[in-house]
């Protein structure tokens, strides 16, 4: 893996082997940070990553500039190696959590502008995680939820779902938090 564009870009992200984790493949990464540039300006946002595993998805949204980031993964294995890369890379606008994400969305915490989740394809709750995002409070005033999840599961009927996006077997679907 490596981090595509930015301060860090090029720069390899190797994780330990045997990490609980199905990253998020280079391509799809960079169609999704594509589709992102068009829409935010990275130095002025807040990112939750859910679920953040090796960190990939979190090291790209802070390469390319982003202002505080909160990583979040109950794995105490991705934790400590999300946690090693911050380190390395001196990375002060980085804050990793070890916690379940359920409880962790529970709790009130400042909004944020995205919010990015990319749960295990196998999760019995993958179903219910627009929904308990959107009623968490945790998503800013116009900002945006995407979870990263199997091309064939489709969430279109849900509340301030905007658009699908599919990269082979993994699709990101797109929410919008409704303006006041």
């Amino acid at each position: 893996m490596r981090i595509i564009s930015g301060e860090l870009r090029g720069r390899k992200i190797n994780p330990p082997k045997g990490l609980p984790v199905r990253p998020t493949t280079d391509m799809a990464k960079e169609a999704l940070f594509n589709v992102l540039t068009n829409r935010f300006h990275f130095e002025q946002i807040r990112v939750l990553d859910l679920f953040s595993g090796t960190g990939s998805v979190a090291l790209e949204f802070i390469s390319r500039g982003t202002q505080s980031l909160v990583a979040v993964d109950q794995n105490n294995k991705c934790a400590a190696f999300l946690s090693e890369m911050v380190e390395k890379f001196d990375l002060s606008n980085l804050r990793v959590v070890r916690d379940n994400v359920f409880k962790f969305i529970e709790r009130r915490h400042e909004p944020f502008d995205i919010i990015f989740a990319d749960p295990p394809y196998d999760m019995d709750k993958l179903k219910e995680i627009p929904k308990r995002i959107q009623e968490s409070g945790l998503l800013k005033e116009d900002g945006c939820f995407i979870l990263e999840h199997p091309s064939y599961f489709d969430f279109d009927n849900e509340l301030n779902f905007t658009e699908k996006r599919k990269y082979g077997q993994t699709a990101f679907s797109f929410f919008q938090s409704p303006s006041n």
